[in-house]
Formats: structure tokens, C-alpha cells, sequence
């Protein structure tokens, strides 16, 4: 695996001594059980896989990198560079701008640039339309082009199943830079709509039956289906690919279940459905099932670390509030004290505070993981506000020298 330059300020001692060991101990990547880290009156049962991927770190490292190696230049981020407020400050306090802002909303016009001027691609990618309006300004962006190779997969397999007359569906939500990507990438090629969810996919499902007004469908699914769409002739030969931040469990359910529903509409599926299994990503698969292992533990609450507009933190916290009290945080000074704790609602999109939060029992048990857009050194800072709550700062070292020690053979 690449070693990737990013940042010192994003690493931790404890964290990588902890993933190393887990590594070592389980090289096929099976065993999804969390550490247990004991802080005496608090003990913490943390995911087995989370924070920086692959795709996240090599952002960071060419963003840092150009910014490091073009002093005097005007710098831009097309947009976020992830969702993690603090990546995007310490980019911004570098002297870097940002173009337009997580929903595409325009912060410096494009006709203000110039071609000298560098801007960053960031991992979510972007439409074939921005790439073409920053061309004709002179701007080439090959080179600060940080688009996560595991996204440019799923365009890659869109335009293949797209170049034999498959439509694509694309199960992302409609706003998300990365879906916008996706359906411009994908809408180049082949008719393509959107999906936000099992709901909608049920829609889409009664329009391919016909059993829904035709007509509705462009009311419906307006803004996310692609020029000249005819939903009587797009939806008889269809593939589903994802945004890659999405619950995998989710877009699986989806492509399934449409694929039951050309099933019982064509009676012959082979031409007419296309399958996309391996456009899911690793990173947020093995995520999403360490939260689910660690799930198994005997807990009482859990606490998820990331950027409150990070797609794939939002569904780690899904999937811990099914099964516990689960607190959503950007960082530790979101823990106010033993008492308090403020935490965030993606649903009604506000931040909360809560009381009461710690049990009062001993060991209170905890589970923790983070969005893979969070740096390790925030899950560390938690980790050390909680040792501080059951007077354990002392074994902090302790556990770094446990796992740091070679394995025993």
C-alpha cells in the first residue's frame, strides 16, 4: 500500500500503532471485531477500519504539495477538498480559495480566473462541464487532478455499460458533488438518472412496469435525469452504479431489487440489466462493516467523528443509531464534559445538546469510528478527552508502547 506525504498535524502515534497492529494480526482484512482500549472507568471499543482512505489521502497530499511548490501563484479549490472542516481551513489558511461551495453554489467567479491560475480538482471529481469552462479559460488541470481513483471507476464502468445502450442509474443523493460528477460523466454518454433511495427506486420500478403515468416521471425525477430522457424507451435496459460514500448494503438492496423488476418485466435479464457489483468501494464497504462489528459489542452508546457534511460519516451514524444512542461529532471539543455533549442531527441538520450523556456505571462502554474524511488525530484527541473523564491520561503511553511492541511469534 502507498505510503502517502500528507500533513504530520493529521497523524497519530497511537492510531497508526493501532492500525498497524491490526494489519499485522490480519492481513485479509476478515476479522471486523474493534479494539478494546481500557481507560479504567471508561472503555472504548473502537471500529476496526475508519478515518483517511486511499482516495482522501492523495487529495491531501497533491493539494499540500501544490501549494508547497507554486509560492506566488493563485491557488483555487474547485471546491471542498473533503468534507472535514478542518482539512478545508488548514488549505484556505495556506492561501488557497475555493471556487464554489459543497452545493456548487458559485463563491469566485470562473471569470475572474486566469490561465496561469492552478486550481485543484477535488476527490469528489467534477462535471465534464466545469472541466470544459476552466479549458477554454486556459486552465489545465491534469496535473492538480485529485479525483479518487474509486469514483473515476464508477465513471469508467458507467461509460462501458453506457457505450451498450444501457441507461445508467446512479443511487446518490442529487446535491452531493460526487453525484453531480457521476451524472454529468455518466449523462455524456447514455440517457441516466438519479435515485436517492429505495423509495425512489420503487418509483423508477413502476415506470419501467408502466404502471405509473409516463408523464409523471419528468415531475417526479425533475433536475436528475439527463437531456432528451424518454423514460417509455431509457428504462428497458438499465445498469445501477453508486456515489461511493452511499451504504453499500443500500445500493446493493436497489440494484437488486431493479434487477428483480427487469426481471419480471422482460423475462430475460441478461440484456436488460447490466452488472455493476464492482463499482463499490472498498474503503467505505470495509468502514461500514467494521461499524457493523464493532456494533456487536456490548455498549451503551456510540460516537462517530467527522465533518458534518461528510455523506459517508452520516451513514456510519445510521448505522450505529439503529442500535444505540449515537452522538455525531466533529471533534472532541464537542464533549463538553462528563455532562454535556453536543452533537449533530443530519436529519434536521442542527446541532443538538444533550445531558446525561455518560452512564454513570463503570466501565461505561463506547464505541468509536470515523468518516473517512477525518484526520486520525482527531480520533485520538476523543480518545484522550475520554481518558481525562476517568482519570487515565497515564495510559495512553501505556497502550502506544502495547501496540507498538512487535508481535509475539
Amino acid at each position: 500500500m502507498k505510503n502517502f506525504d500528507i500533513p504530520v498535524g493529521y497523524r497519530s502515534a497511537l492510531i497508526s500503532a493501532i492500525k498497524n497492529r491490526r494489519r499485522q494480526e490480519d492481513k485479509m482484512k476478515k476479522d471486523f471485531t474493534p479494539t478494546t482500549l481500557d481507560l479504567g472507568t471508561i472503555r472504548i471499543y473502537l471500529a476496526r477500519h475508519f478515518g483517511f482512505c486511499y482516495g482522501v489521502e492523495n487529495a491531501i497530499e497533491i493539494s499540500f504539495r501544490t501549494a508547497r511548490e507554486n509560492p506566488g501563484r493563485r491557488i483555487f479549490l474547485l471546491s471542498e477538498m473533503i468534507h472535514n472542516p478542518q482539512v478545508n481551513a488548514d488549505l484556505g489558511s495556506l492561501g488557497i480559495g475555493f471556487l464554489q461551495d459543497t452545493h456548487g453554489r458559485q463563491l469566485i467567479p470562473f471569470d475572474t480566473l486566469r490561465p496561469d491560475d492552478i486550481v485543484i480538482i477535488p476527490a469528489f471529481g467534477t462535471t465534464l462541464e466545469i472541466e470544459a469552462k476552466l479549458r477554454e479559460i486556459g486552465i489545465t488541470t491534469e496535473q492538480y487532478n485529485t479525483t479518487c481513483p474509486f469514483v473515476e471507476k464508477v465513471w469508467n464502468r458507467s461509460t462501458q455499460i453506457g457505450r451498450q445502450d444501457y441507461t445508467i442509474v446512479v443511487h446518490g443523493k442529487p446535491g452531493h458533488e460526487e453525484t453531480r460528477a457521476t451524472f454529468s460523466h455518466a449523462a455524456a454518454v447514455t440517457p441516466t438518472v438519479v435515485v436517492r433511495d429505495m423509495a425512489e427506486a420503487q418509483q423508477l420500478a413502476e415506470y419501467i412496469k408502466g404502471t405509473r403515468p409516463a408523464d409523471n416521471f419528468y415531475t417526479e425525477f425533475e433536475s436528475r435525469y439527463s437531456t432528451g430522457f424518454d423514460v417509455r424507451k431509457d428504462l428497458t435496459r438499465i445498469g445501477v452504479v453508486n456515489q461511493t460514500t452511499m451504504l453499500a448494503s443500500d445500493t446493493q438492496a436497489i440494484a437488486d431489487f431493479l434487477k428483480q423488476t427487469m426481471l419480471e418485466t422482460y423475462d430475460d435479464i441478461e440484456n436488460h440489466f447490466a452488472d455493476t457489483r464492482d463499482t463499490l468501494c472498498y474503503a467505505t464497504l470495509d468502514n461500514q462493516s467494521a461499524a457493523l462489528g464493532m456494533l456487536n459489542a456490548d455498549a451503551d452508546l456510540a460516537i462517530v467523528v467527522g465533518g458534518y457534511n461528510s455523506s459517508n460519516t452520516s451513514h456510519l451514524v445510521e448505522l450505529c443509531a439503529e442500535k444505540m444512542p449515537t452522538y455525531f461529532i466533529r471533534s472532541e471539543e464537542n464533549i463538553v464534559s462528563p455532562d454535556e455533549i453536543n452533537h449533530y442531527n443530519f436529519h434536521e441538520k442542527k446541532e443538538l445538546n444533550t445531558r446525561n450523556w455518560l452512564p454513570n456505571h463503570q466501565p461505561a462502554k463506547i464505541l468509536l469510528t470515523s468518516g473517512a474524511s477525518c484526520p486520525d488525530t482527531l480520533v485520538e484527541a476523543v480518545i484522550r478527552r475520554l481518558a481525562s473523564y476517568s482519570k487515565a491520561e497515564d495510559r495512553i503511553p501505556v497502550l502506544l508502547d502495547a501496540f507498538s511492541a512487535p508481535i509475539p511469534s
